[in-house]
């Protein structure tokens, strides 16, 4: 509670003691994880093919060789590296190599 003064006036702290509430501050969500230059990392040590989906819709085939926090190097056979910014990146996708079935005709038996 508070003192008694001369007068007989009862007067408040400034500061409470810290046995009151305290204002907590507004903890707002972290934007970076650290995930995309683990992901990013990853990719360029396994020299991953990728395929780089850009937003004005055109497709980049190739493997991350570099990045940083505002681009990434896209090295590519036959055809000149590019530096491209990440903000102009819609999507990553690892290249999978599908396995190649031949179709059977029909009627085509089983070897022996």
């Amino acid at each position: 509670m508070g003192k008694a003064s001369r007068g007989g006036r009862y007067t408040l702290g400034v500061n409470p003691p810290t046995g009151g509430r305290r204002k907590q501050r507004a903890h707002h969500p972290q934007t970076e994880t650290g995930q995309e230059a683990i992901y990013l990392r990853t990719l360029s040590e396994r020299q991953t093919p990728v395929v780089v989906q850009l937003r004005d819709g055109e497709s980049l085939h190739g493997w991350i060789e570099y990045f940083d926090d505002r681009m990434i190097r896209l090295t590519r056979e036959g055809k000149p590296n590019l530096f491209i910014y990440k903000r102009q990146i819609l999507t990553i996708t690892e290249k999978t190599r599908r396995s190649v079935r031949k179709e059977k005709a029909p009627g085509e038996d089983m070897p022996a």
